[in-house]
């Protein structure tokens, strides 16, 4: 009889801290919740940025910052609202939500998001890095040729560059991971035409940001090339094209608008049946015209360019795609209300900021589409009122759809619930500081013609009162943003204990443990139906009662 051989060991492997075992983990659990974590973080910090840009312009001609200092801030906050915030917070959402939802137990290259969340903590690093020698001061999109080397000689536009290049080149790793995940480890039975929304509209914003991912990337490069390397890409006069960066600039910039919108429309599209109790109406519109508005929507990227020396016919090309958004917006909307409609509500925290959600995104595209007008946009493109309408989509997207969101999955992210009296506090401090931060914008950029990214602006000129009261709603805006991070920070440890399926929801991730097991599921579900938690109800049901029909009677014992 062959020896067999033998393992020795000492003893168990001494457990690491849980925070190093999160951030090198390739469970898409993890990485999810590292994304979400740090995204929430740099919410934080672009909220002080624009805190701080808001006192300076608090007053007439006011010295609290320096025109350098003011243009720092500007490229910091934009840098951090878009690259370390709104798209993370999106992608992190997917990427937790979406494997549950499909029933796989993990994704298909956990690897590979694992690097894309590494390359966007990277970038992170970068541009706050830019503090030990100098940050940006190129504005939130340093358009050339006034970022090149002639003009900023230093070290900050380099900074910017190669933090958003490494930022973005992660979110393409990660979109690339989860749209093999979507098309190879779906459950049993999980055909497409089942797909939740979300899961739907995951796919919908990675082959997004598949396209204008690597356009951003070719602009960095191109930028740091003519910084570094004498190259003229964008050098008017050199045989470059100054326009050329614009272009793919806003391309990008305008798709991940796209991109955050779809991803709080989509969350929205999940929350609202759950809430009303009744399944979403027009499902499939609803799954078409979000694909539909990321490919209008970022066909319309030279509606920011329309006081740029662009050809009249691509003028009106840009005003009628933005025109067209409204057709999927509008069917998107108009289904959702019809799902509230009739339906059994329940008022909740996700429903809440749901709602809020739809109003702000309304006013903001409809403000967008108002500046989308070639005449409007010549008169009123470069004043505070555009920067209105983008704040007033953008935090509805972002803010009022990523909290949303949030509130949502947070029992299964956690296994706990978070606090519903502090999130009402906060929707109402949210949506009366927005509307107070955000209107007189308007009256200041549409009357007044107030200026946008100006570190001051003069007394007579008739917009001191409409800039004090939005300063004064800046920090109603930021206490409702702090009240529910400080909700979500308290409730991981002391929130009340959520069950796997709090919500009673329809779709799959509701099935797994709250929190889940790094395999998610223990079976995987046969799904039948869009509803599978529905059939897993019923099914769990049937069996109940037939196993109490077949039960023999108990005899008493005389």
């Amino acid at each position: 009889m062959s020896a067999r051989p033998e393992i020795a060991v000492e003893g168990y492997p001494r457990r690491r801290p849980r925070w190093i075992e999160v951030v090198t983990s390739a469970d898409h659990k993890d990485v999810g919740r590292v994304l979400i974590g740090a995204s929430l973080g740099f919410l934080f910090i672009a909220l002080v940025e624009f805190l701080l840009m808001r006192l300076q312009l608090a007053v007439p001609e006011n010295t609290l910052l320096t025109p350098v200092t003011f243009n720092r801030m500007l490229s910091l906050y934009g840098e951090t609202a878009i690259f370390l915030f709104a798209i993370p917070l999106a992608l992190g959402l997917f990427y937790y939500v979406t494997p549950l939802q499909i029933g796989a137990r993990d994704t298909a290259l956990p690897r590979v998001g694992q690097i894309g969340l590494w390359l966007y903590l990277a970038g992170a690093t970068v541009i706050y890095a830019g503090f030990l020698f100098t940050p940006s001061e190129a504005g939130v999109n340093p358009l050339a040729p006034l970022s090149e080397l002639a003009f900023l000689p230093n070290n900050g536009v380099d900074a910017w560059a190669t933090a958003s290049g490494l930022a973005t080149l992660g979110f393409v790793l990660i979109a690339i991971n989860l749209v093999a995940t979507l098309h190879r480890l779906r459950a049993p039975g999980m055909a497409w035409r089942r797909l939740p929304v979300f899961s739907w509209a995951a796919g919908i914003c990675s082959w997004l940001m598949l396209v204008i991912g690597p356009v951003m990337l070719a602009a960095i490069t191109m930028l740091l090339i003519d910084r570094n390397f004498d190259g003229i890409f964008f050098a008017d006069g050199s045989g470059g094209a100054p326009l050329l960066w614009a272009h793919l600039s806003w391309i990008f910039y305008t798709g991940a608008y796209m991109l955050v919108l779809i991803s709080a429309l989509a969350a929205i599209a999940e929350i609202v049946p759950v809430f009303a109790r009744r399944p979403l109406v027009g499902r499939t519109t609803v799954i078409g015209s979000l694909a539909a508005v990321a490919v209008i929507g970022t066909l319309a990227w030279m509606q920011n360019m329309l006081t740029a020396p662009i050809g009249i016919g691509w003028m009106y090309f840009a005003m009628i795609m933005s025109l067209a958004l409204i057709v999927p917006f509008g069917l998107i909307v108009y289904n959702l209300i019809a799902t509230l409609n009739g339906g059994v509500l329940r008022m909740g925290a996700p429903l809440l900021f749901a709602a809020g959600a739809i109003s702000s995104i309304s006013i903001g595209l409809g403000s967008e589409i108002c500046h989308s007008m070639v005449a409007v946009a010549w008169r009123l493109h470069n004043t505070v009122d555009a920067t209105a309408a983008t704040h007033f989509a953008l935090i509805g997207g972002a803010v009022f759809g990523g909290f949303a969101a949030l509130h949502y999955w947070f029992p299964k992210l956690a296994g706990r619930t978070m606090g519903e009296t502090l999130a009402r506090f906060s929707f109402w401090a949210l949506a009366i500081g927005m509307l107070v931060t955000f209107v007189p914008l308007f009256i200041a950029g549409s009357d007044h013609g107030q200026v946008v990214d100006a570190y001051k602006f003069f007394d007579g000129t008739g917009v001191s009162a409409e800039n004090l009261i939005s300063t004064i709603g800046a920090f109603v805006l930021a206490i409702g943003i702090v009240l529910t991070l400080a909700n979500a920070i308290a409730s991981i440890g002391g929130g009340g204990r959520a069950g796997h399926d709090h919500w009673g929801g329809d779709s799959l991730e509701w099935f797994a443990l709250s929190p889940p097991e790094p395999h998610n599921f223990d079976v995987l579900p046969d799904v039948r139906s869009e509803r599978p938690m529905r059939d897993i109800r019923a099914a769990i049901a049937n069996r109940t009662q037939r196993a109490e029909r077949t039960a023999p009677e108990t005899q008493p014992v005389a």
